[in-house]
């Protein structure tokens, strides 16, 4: 990802959420980039990964795994 954006936001809330995610998140911008990419995640996707769990527990606690 070589190309950026600029994006204006207010400072009071950009202030409010370094101050929230500080620990968590180096910067707005690294917060912002994790929640965008969450948003695009496909649910259908995740849904078959959580049934793909599923599945692999399932033969694990039959003994086929």
């Amino acid at each position: 990802m070589s190309d950026w954006r600029n994006v204006q936001l207010p400072e009071a809330l950009c202030a409010a959420a370094e101050q929230k995610y500080a620990a968590t998140f180096a910067s707005v911008e690294d917060l912002l980039t994790f929640l965008l990419k969450e948003a695009l995640v496909d649910p259908t996707a995740q849904l078959d990964k959580d049934e793909q769990k599923m599945v692999e527990q399932r033969l694990r606690d039959l003994g086929y795994v």
